[in-house]
């Protein structure tokens, strides 16, 4: 966690996710993923036993394994061959690339949701009316993403020698654009939009806002690495649900 994007493009960035396996799972065991990632998802979910829930993203499976352990029935999706089988092993998942979703019916689902994945899909306009059409009328998205301020390209830390106070550098937030982050031997994109956009597009496609939250580094991360705590004020994660 408190990860930091790079400016530049890499000479050749991967395609998808299929070499990105390694890098996920060691990400994911982050104490830090659990202390703050699943914990704001817990705060922005509407948790609704016996509901059909998606996971967009789902990765090796962990939050499936979450929303079952909450009483949900839970399908999930993603572009990793390897996260996904790994997922597979436990719920029904689907190999695909968002925002597909042609093999979900229109209105089956209750409640989807993305923990740190909308920052990897290509068309956030799109994803947001595909999962409008899969969503029945009164169901709700919730989402987790890596704060707009954080994926800037450009954007990060700069401390001063003198005191060591640390200020946030926005780079170019108002600009839709990638930045590159090394993931092992690979690099990983991750596509900033600003929140106006994120917003706009959520309203578009018939989406009403219920909840915002805004995070920085949690307490724990904080205690570990003296760094991290100084981005303890600095937005770090958000969270939004909306209902249809």
């Amino acid at each position: 966690m408190g990860r930091r994007v790079l400016t530049g493009l890499p000479s050749d960035p991967p395609s998808d996710w299929s070499d990105l396996s390694e890098w996920w799972l060691q990400e994911v065991r982050d104490p830090a993923y659990r202390e703050e990632v699943e914990s704001l998802f817990l705060e922005v979910m509407e948790i609704s036993p016996g509901e059909v829930v998606i996971d967009l993203g789902c990765g090796d499976g962990r939050t499936l394994d979450l929303v079952a352990g909450l009483g949900m029935r839970a399908i999930g999706i993603d572009v990793n061959p390897d996260l996904a089988a790994r997922a597979a092993g436990r719920h029904p998942v689907v190999i695909g690339r968002l925002p597909d979703l042609g093999f979900v019916k229109d209105g089956s689902i209750g409640v989807a949701y993305a923990v740190l994945s909308l920052e990897h899909v290509e068309n956030l306009e799109k994803l947001f009316i595909e999962v409008q059409r899969t969503v029945r009328p009164g169901g709700t998205l919730a989402v987790v993403i890596n704060h707009p301020i954080y994926t800037s390209p450009g954007s990060g830390p700069v401390i001063d020698p003198t005191d060591g106070e640390m200020f946030w550098r926005f780079g170019q937030y108002l600009h839709r654009g990638s930045g590159f982050e090394p993931a092992g031997d690979q690099v990983v994109e991750f596509r900033h939009r600003p929140l106006g956009v994120i917003l706009t597009a959520a309203a578009r496609a018939g989406w009403s806002l219920e909840v915002a939250l805004e995070q920085g580094v949690g307490t724990g991360a904080a205690s570990r690495d003296p760094i991290l705590a100084k981005h303890q004020d600095i937005p770090h994660l958000m969270a939004l649900r909306w209902r249809r």
